[in-house]
């Protein structure tokens, strides 16, 4: 089933185009992966699919309505940035902020709470959920910024670069609780980690102003060239000649 299409959307910051004609759809349960080179475009169709950018032309369906009445229906995880460690803010309460679109008097339910305490235990952060946030490690604090994107209730997820700047455990921590969500809910994920993407994902998206689509049940570093049509005249972003993906 179809739950997120995308038709000839074009988006223009003054007169440069860093999306042109992008068209694709987004099934229940898949789990899309986005690569592709700085300035592609990536960070730029997640705030479209979030409905924080309006496309210069095209259309965004979400569920078959318009984004902006479906946007409830979606939780997004931000890249896991510094802050003020020294902020005394505990987990749970970290969690709970997810339920603040929920929650029109700006005070917590005991039902309310109930679901920011299952959605840490879902991400396997239930114990720490009266520790101070700023004493957890990168990987743990994605964890909890995925539950509070749980704690929305949504039907997709979307990513920005959730494992940049964690250690490798950290890295598979987040990615093993992502592949359990998703037999559950749709995920999309920006990233430039090739290697554990692949593992992962069930669609791979390469955006660079345009977009390549791989979808295989079996994805490979061996099979992604030619699957995304990058040929040796296309600009080959440094991640993926790393993995050898292009020349």
């Amino acid at each position: 089933m179809k739950i997120i299409e995308l038709s000839r959307v074009n988006f223009k910051y003054h007169i440069t185009y860093a999306l042109k004609d992008v068209s694709f759809s987004v099934n229940t349960n898949d789990f899309i992966g986005l690569i592709g080179p700085n300035g592609g475009g990536k960070s730029t169709l997640l705030k479209l699919l979030l409905g924080i950018l309006t496309p210069n032309s095209g259309k965004i369906e979400i569920f078959g309505e318009d984004i902006k009445k479906s946007i409830d229906l979606i939780g997004y995880v931000p890249q896991n940035t510094d802050f003020n460690r020294d902020f005394p803010i505990s987990v749970i309460d970290v969690v709970l902020m997810g339920r603040l679109k929920k929650n029109s008097f700006g005070k917590y339910s005991n039902n309310d709470r109930q679901i920011a305490k299952e959605a840490l235990k879902r991400v396997k952060m239930y114990d720490f959920r009266e520790r101070a946030i700023g004493t957890l490690s990168g990987g743990q604090r994605q964890r909890v910024f995925i539950a509070r994107a749980l704690a929305s209730k949504p039907k997709i997820i979307l990513l920005d670069e959730p494992t940049a700047n964690i250690d490798s455990k950290g890295q598979k921590e987040v990615f093993e609780i992502l592949k359990e969500l998703n037999t559950g809910m749709t995920i999309i994920l920006v990233t430039h980690d090739i290697s554990s993407i692949i593992e992962y994902a069930k669609t791979i998206i390469y955006v660079d102003r345009t977009i390549y689509i791989h979808n295989s049940p079996k994805l490979s570093i061996t099979n992604l060239k030619d699957k995304l049509n990058i040929t040796d005249g296309h600009l080959c972003p440094i991640e993926l000649i790393n993995y050898g993906v292009c020349k």
